[in-house]
Formats: structure tokens, C-alpha cells, sequence
């Protein structure tokens, strides 16, 4: 549909990216994250996260495979399947709450959940680019097109557009 991209200086310009996705959030969205190990998505969704008013510890899901919030009287779930080895894994954990259209769903290794996940709204790829970071966001609905359109067209501090 549309993407947008930018080269992050570092992990506090990755921060100010996602503080700015967050702020033209003002309905549920479903995130698929990608990138290699170390690329940023865990940092990426604590940033959306924290953001969006998230006060309390913001805790990765590697382990746990999900942790859920409460942002503006709304849920918020950030899932990390690298450890799933098939979508059937998936229905042990109760996760039908995904399906709310007022949810924020964050989704690392989003592949992994293939057929067991709502469709992204918004697609985050992170990737390694010299000391920094690459980033590009591409919109694949209509809500995931709302929002990319309402990111500041600004230069990010220690970002760049490209």
C-alpha cells in the first residue's frame, strides 16, 4: 500500500520514531515486527509502549511469549514467537483477545504465528545499516494507512528520511 522509511542514528533515534507512531494511535492496530536478532524490535515496541503511557516495567516476551498492558482503557499485547515452532502453538495461550479491533497487537517474528494472527495493519522492518539502524514502515490496511500518513513529516533527532 505505502511505506515510509528513515535511517536511525542509533537506539534513542529508534525510540523517538516509535514515541512518534505512537502519538498518531488513536485506534487499535496490529504490528508485525521484523528484523534480524538484535535489530531493535523489542526496543521498538518498549518505545511505542512507554509512549502510549505504559508506567509500569516493560518486559520482554521471549520468554513469557506475551505480555499485556492497559494503554488509554484499551489493551495492549507484545508477543515474541522466536521460540514458537508452529502456529498451533499458539492457541494454548488463549490469545482470541487479539481479535479486538481496539487493541494494540505488537508482534515480534510475526512469520512464525503465520495463519494464527490477525493481519498487520502496520509492517516494521529493522535492519542493521552501519552502526545504526535501517527502518521502514509499510501500511497494509486502511488503519495501518491512517496512521503512516499522520507521521510527522519532521526529521527525526538522529534520523533521517530516505
Amino acid at each position: 500500500m505505502s511505506q515510509r522509511d528513515w535511517e536511525l542514528a542509533d537506539e534513542a533515534a529508534t525510540d523517538v520514531l516509535a514515541a512518534q507512531l505512537a502519538t498518531v494511535l488513536d485506534e487499535g492496530l496490529v504490528i508485525y515486527l521484523h528484523g534480524d536478532l538484535g535489530a531493535g524490535k523489542t526496543s521498538f515496541a518498549r518505545a511505542l509502549l512507554r509512549a502510549l503511557g505504559v508506567g509500569e516495567r516493560i518486559k520482554s516476551p521471549t520468554y513469557s511469549l506475551v505480555e499485556s498492558y492497559q494503554v488509554g482503557g484499551r489493551a495492549a499485547w507484545h508477543l515474541d514467537l522466536y521460540r514458537i515452532a508452529d502456529p498451533g502453538e499458539l492457541e494454548w495461550l488463549g490469545l482470541d483477545a487479539l481479535s479486538d479491533p481496539q487493541a494494540l497487537v505488537m508482534v515480534e517474528w510475526p512469520e512464525r504465528g503465520a495463519g494464527a494472527l490477525p493481519a498487520a495493519d502496520l509492517v516494521v522492518d529493522l535492519a542493521y545499516a552501519g552502526l545504526g539502524r535501517r527502518a521502514s514502515i509499510t501500511a497494509r490496511s486502511p488503519r495501518g494507512v491512517r496512521a503512516l500518513s499522520r507521521l510527522p513529516e519532521s526529521t527525526l533527532q538522529g534520523a533521517s528520511r530516505t
